[in-house]
């Protein structure tokens, strides 16, 4: 899933690897588990991670592939999610792009563009990928788990959306003791996005202000900014 899809933008084809997890916004292995056993414990585990969750860091390598497994784009970045309803995207490598949720609004800024593009933060992207980690529905109300697998001591868990408007049709989760190290989505063209997460970091103190956006001076703003927190930047 691409943001601009979500945000209800087209971006450049350069920049689609970093607009992926917005849509975010704003998965083979060992045989399965495969029963209905199986599946609920993989539900339990994905509960127990989200259990007493009020936010995360870490830094991420995202890479994106095609149907035949060739990888297509990679890219680097940071995030930090503050629950409920707050997380952020910066992308450094190879372009710089930010992902914003404060509780109200998703910002998509890409700095290459000057251009911010921002939407509010509904029920319709409650089934997505970023408000499994930073939404505060329950994982059964937007989610079913399909699937529980244990690949190279990595223990993945296979979520399907309820909804049917959505842009992906699975993410797996993959945890390694206490640590959520993994994420997978597939989209509807069978293209993959993997996430791998290092220095990754449960409930940091994490400063209120990471969650606003500040427009930058001079960026153009498409969309709906009423009832929110943003604000221009000062001008240099």
């Amino acid at each position: 899933m691409i943001p601009g899809m979500i945000l209800g933008t087209q971006q450049p084809k350069r920049r689609r690897l970093a607009q992926r997890f917005a849509t975010i916004v704003m998965m083979a292995g060992l045989p399965l588990l495969a029963n209905a056993a199986a599946d609920q414990a993989g539900q339990q585990r994905v509960e127990r991670f989200l259990q007493g969750l009020e936010g995360l860091q870490a830094q991420f390598i995202q890479t994106l592939t095609d149907r035949a497994g060739k990888v297509t784009d990679e890219s680097k970045g940071t995030l930090a999610i503050k629950r409920p309803n707050r997380f952020r995207w910066d992308y450094r490598d190879p372009h710089e792009q930010t992902i914003v949720a404060d509780g109200k609004r998703v910002w998509l800024y890409d700095a290459d563009l000057e251009q911010v593009t921002v939407r509010a933060l509904d029920n319709t992207l409650s089934a997505t990928p970023a408000m499994l980690l930073s939404g505060e529905s329950k994982l059964d109300e937007n989610f079913t788990a399909t699937q529980s697998t244990q690949e190279q001591g990595v223990q993945w868990v296979r979520l399907e959306p309820k909804r049917s408007d959505t842009d992906f049709k699975w993410v797996r989760l993959g945890f390694a003791g206490d640590d959520l190290k993994f994420m997978q989505l597939a989209d509807k063209l069978g293209q993959t996005t993997t996430l791998s997460f290092s220095g990754f970091e449960r409930n940091p103190p994490l400063d209120p202000s990471r969650f606003v956006f500040n427009v930058p001076p001079g960026a153009d703003v498409i969309g709906d900014t009423s009832s929110s927190d943003a604000k221009p930047a000062a001008s240099r």
